[in-house]
């Protein structure tokens, strides 16, 4: 796994079990990264459709994780 799949999996895992949460609360999880490092890789996750970003007010984010379970087509060959 990358750096990057690591970073991914673990904001994930915070989004997942803290739905609804405030991107500051995501930050204040991941004190080794700066603000910065944790937006870039929500913002790339919410254009992969993993992630919702939902601005509340200017400058603040609310965090949700998406759920596909319900979305996966199968496909039967």
């Amino acid at each position: 796994m990358t750096k990057y799949q690591d970073l991914a999996s673990r904001l994930l895992e915070i989004v997942e079990h803290r739905p609804g949460c405030d991107l500051g609360e995501v930050v204040s999880e991941c004190a080794d990264l700066t603000w910065n490092q944790v937006f870039l890789e929500l913002d790339r996750l919410s254009r992969a459709g993993e992630v919702v970003l939902t601005q509340s007010g200017r400058g603040h984010y609310i965090v949700s994780a998406r759920k596909y379970s319900s979305q996966r087509v199968t496909q039967v060959h």
